[in-house]
């Protein structure tokens, strides 16, 4: 039978922490690198140069002095927190960083990048208005001569909601009824406006506002534009004939029977 080669996927180091209860207690920015480089910890690897000073017992100052992998202590806020940082080292004075690993309480974790952070975010983001949605959409309710309703009886604490939004709603409107526009009636209000700004007289009408002489009668001009002597003319012709004119007042003729 061939071998059969399994295939494992690379392990997510951001869901791994790692302790050591008999350290935990004397961690210090001197003994920190001691306790971060146990064989123990898988965040740690042993084919960098830290392993390889502390094999030949050499000083840590050494390590610029080498090539390869190796680890840091890139920032202490004692007691509690530590950053290590993980790098490639090319030369005395340039390395490249590759990861961090903080320390909180004697607990190592790793750091997440920023493809990480944003990754999370985002999809904390959709989740969030995908829940959000969906539980709307529960609420939503249809009926063809009324369209689209909520109906939240099925959640008291929104249903709570909405009656107490409808309570101060009402109230509002109330408070807002006793204002002195609305307790005055309407007609009072167009009377009031048309004594302010009365309506402009029509021209047929305005020498008829002009005062008359005691015993003087209008005079009625006819067709040929002559004053008539006769008073009866002015039932005759005029504009205030205007309206009479236009309506006749005989019946319609009655239907005789054969």
């Amino acid at each position: 039978m061939a071998n059969r080669q399994i295939t494992q996927a690379p392990e997510n180091h951001l869901r791994l922490s790692w302790h050591d209860t008999q350290m935990m207690a004397t961690l210090s920015p001197q003994t920190v690198m001691d306790y971060f480089c146990r064989k123990s910890n898988p965040f740690y690897d042993h084919m960098c140069n830290n392993e390889t000073i502390r094999m030949q017992r050499l000083g840590v100052e050494h390590l610029h002095n080498m090539l390869g992998m190796e680890y840091i202590l890139l920032h202490v806020a004692e007691p509690i927190l530590y950053v290590i940082r993980k790098q490639h080292r090319h030369n005395p004075s340039e390395a490249t960083p590759i990861a961090d690993y903080y320390i909180i309480g004697g607990t190592v974790y790793k750091a997440p990048d920023l493809a990480n952070v944003i990754n999370a975010r985002i999809l904390n983001t959709v989740v969030n208005l995908q829940s959000a949605f969906e539980e709307a959409s529960s609420y939503a309710r249809y009926h063809p001569n009324k369209g689209y309703t909520w109906d939240f009886s099925s959640n008291k604490v929104l249903s709570d909601k909405t009656k107490s939004d409808k309570k101060d709603s009402n109230a509002a409107k109330d408070d807002n009824s006793g204002t002195l526009f609305q307790k005055q009636r309407v007609d009072m209000l167009l009377a009031e406006l048309l004594r302010k700004f009365p309506p402009p007289i029509p021209p047929m009408l305005q020498n008829f506002q002009q005062p008359l002489q005691a015993g003087q009668l209008p005079a009625a001009t006819g067709t040929d534009g002559n004053t008539g002597s006769n008073p009866t003319d002015i039932h005759g012709t005029g504009p205030l004939d205007i309206a009479t004119e236009s309506i006749d007042m005989k019946p319609p003729p009655e239907k005789k029977t054969k």
